[in-house]
């Protein structure tokens, strides 16, 4: 194992248990900035310093209302470190020999990225074979903007269901793609990125339905839906025959329990994916990476850095209050370490 030298503590943002249970579930005032000891890495992990880091919706709640990791909806023990994208340098390596991959091996001083988790900290530990290398010409920030972002883009779009050309989703795959969203600006947003069609849900529920079949015809083949409980009845209504309805967010709540005879009119499939099932063996990662690199080179993935924030437990909770404000696009940085 080649190591450099590792500092035994570190600082890391954290959500700990406190008396008030109204902050506790909503506000970012139960974060803070805490000294504590540096991870010590499994024979299987790499230990990271982190670099640049970001927010992500999962890390923080809809204030007081439906709450994500950080106050119940994903369960975790507290205090807990935030996080989950990083970019960082390898200061360890693993005990065990690392299999071979499709990636380049990884080495003591390289560059990578890893959407592993445990972020907000200068020091952070990850499975190696969920660790890639990050290729040359690309900026750290780009490379947080790129992790949990795009392996959940790729994990949507060719494990949940499988976008062809002539689908109505999906650009760069040759999909036609149909998206809705808040504001006129965020609709001039996603069509400068390739959306065919947007749709303003400002508009009635009935009169987006109505304008979807009119685009499609038959309905479209697979809809992915983040939102959850507020759009939950409309999936089922935009899909045609033997379609896909793929949630895999609840930034309004947690879709209602349903019978599967819901799914008998259309032959419906529906699926709640997660990041970690498709992931598991070291080559799932490779693959995904070579394939989210390769569309970087090619230019099909454009990135867009809202803003750099400072790595302080101020710094950190206004990232939380902005991401759910519905105020920002692009990618809201962190930077931790030079």
């Amino acid at each position: 194992m080649s190591t450099t030298r590792i500092p035994k503590t570190m600082k890391a943002i954290r959500a700990s248990l406190i008396l008030d249970i109204v902050s506790e579930t909503g506000g970012p005032d139960v974060l803070s900035l805490d000294e504590i000891p540096v991870p010590t890495a499994e024979d299987h992990e790499v230990l990271i310093k982190v670099e640049w880091t970001g927010t992500n919706y999962i890390d923080n709640s809809r204030l007081l209302t439906f709450p994500y990791k950080r106050s119940g909806l994903f369960p975790v023990q507290l205090p807990f470190t935030l996080g989950h994208d990083a970019v960082g340098t390898i200061v360890s390596l693993p005990k065990v020999p690392m299999a071979h991959t499709s990636l380049p091996p990884l080495q003591v001083g390289l560059r990578v990225l890893t959407c592993r988790g445990s972020a907000f900290a200068e020091y952070m530990v990850a499975p190696w074979w969920q660790v890639a290398p990050l290729p040359e010409g690309i900026d750290p920030k780009e490379g947080v903007a790129m992790a949990t972002t795009e392996f959940t883009s790729m994990y949507l779009l060719r494990g949940s269901y499988k976008v062809k050309k002539g689908d109505w989703l999906c650009k760069y795959f040759g999909a036609n793609v149909i998206g809705t969203t808040s504001t006129p600006e965020k609709a001039e947003l996603a069509k400068a990125n390739g959306a065919d069609h947007v749709l303003l849900t400002t508009a009635s529920s009935e009169d987006n339905i109505a304008a979807i079949k009119k685009l499609t015809g038959k309905g479209v083949h697979v809809v992915y839906d983040s939102v959850g409980r507020d759009t939950w009845e409309e999936d089922f209504e935009v899909v045609r025959p033997k379609a896909t309805i793929v949630s895999f967010g609840n930034s309004s709540g947690p879709v209602p329990a349903f019978e599967p005879l819901k799914l008998f009119a259309k032959a419906l499939k529906v699926t709640r994916p997660t990041l970690g099932p498709f992931m598991v063996e070291p080559e799932d990662f490779a693959l995904y990476a070579t394939e989210i690199f390769d569309i970087v080179k090619k230019g099909g993935l454009k990135f867009s850095i809202y803003k750099v924030y400072p790595f302080t437990a101020e710094g950190v909770a206004q990232t939380q209050l902005d991401i759910t404000s519905r105020s920002t696009t692009g990618k809201l940085i962190i930077h931790v370490s030079d």
